[in-house]
């Protein structure tokens, strides 16, 4: 259930989706019982409150025969997509290689690394490696796309902070 509803303060009109005890105007921020506020329309359908809404707030600016020969919300909504230039074309002109941009998407989806961030994947070869050196723990990570840099900084942050020990150069987590 949506309904628009008024501030009897400051006149804001906004949707309220739902029956709850107490509404706060997003404009003056007083609050009143819901069942207290003005209802200027009850509806299961979204689109409709806020079509509602939009014509009030026109009519009360004199533009209501403008907003009269607009299209609903939904039909507007639909070619969203066909309005202005695509994503790729906006990171070409900014000089945004969108190969790379891909790439780095599918990686950080799941791809080399399954999802995890480097730091996750140093600490899944300390968990998966039997009695793991720093040459064992850089093999699992550089396998799965983490630079060998990287790891030797994660594995001396990861000791300094006592999330791990090293003893004879084998790694163990705490």
């Amino acid at each position: 259930m949506y309904a628009v509803v008024g501030c009897s303060d400051c006149s804001a009109l906004w949707i309220v989706e739902g029956r709850p005890a107490t509404t706060q105007c997003p404009r003056c921020g007083t609050t009143r019982k819901h069942e207290k506020r003005r209802k200027f329309v009850e509806t299961d359908d979204e689109d409709h409150a806020r079509e509602v809404r939009s014509s009030m707030l026109a009519n009360r600016q004199d533009h209501g025969e403008a907003f009269a020969e607009l299209d609903s919300f939904s039909e507007m909504e639909g070619r969203l997509d066909d309005a202005g230039p695509s994503d790729e074309a906006v990171l070409e002109a900014a000089g945004v290689d969108t190969e790379e941009v891909a790439a780095a998407a599918e990686r950080s989806e799941g791809g080399a690394g399954g999802g995890q961030s480097r730091t996750e994947i140093v600490l899944s070869a300390l968990r998966e490696c039997e009695a793991p050196t720093e040459a064992d723990v850089i093999d699992y990570a550089t396998e799965r796309g983490v630079p060998a840099d990287y790891v030797r900084d994660a594995l001396a942050k990861l000791r300094r902070r006592g999330e791990v020990t090293e003893s004879g150069g084998t790694y163990r987590r705490l």
